[in-house]
């Protein structure tokens, strides 16, 4: 009966790992997206010290404000 319990642990710890794989591509694909959609924005056609004054302004304002202030 325990050789039964360790298979089932076993096949239990396989899946678990395979879930995480996947997990962890589909994160990393969905960074990508993420990328290729800003850089297909006008965020892409910024000069990198715009980009990066636009950017710690938002970063000091808050997503939700930004947000808030294009939205208005």
């Amino acid at each position: 009966m325990a050789s039964k319990l360790e298979k089932e642990r076993a096949a239990i710890r396989e899946e678990e790992f395979r879930l995480a794989e996947r997990k962890k591509k589909l994160a990393e694909r969905e960074a990508e997206e993420r990328a290729a959609a800003i850089g297909k924005s006008v965020l892409g056609k910024l000069d990198q010290a715009r980009l990066d004054a636009l950017l710690g302004r938002m970063k000091s304002l808050g997503i939700e404000e930004v947000e808030k202030r294009l939205s208005a």
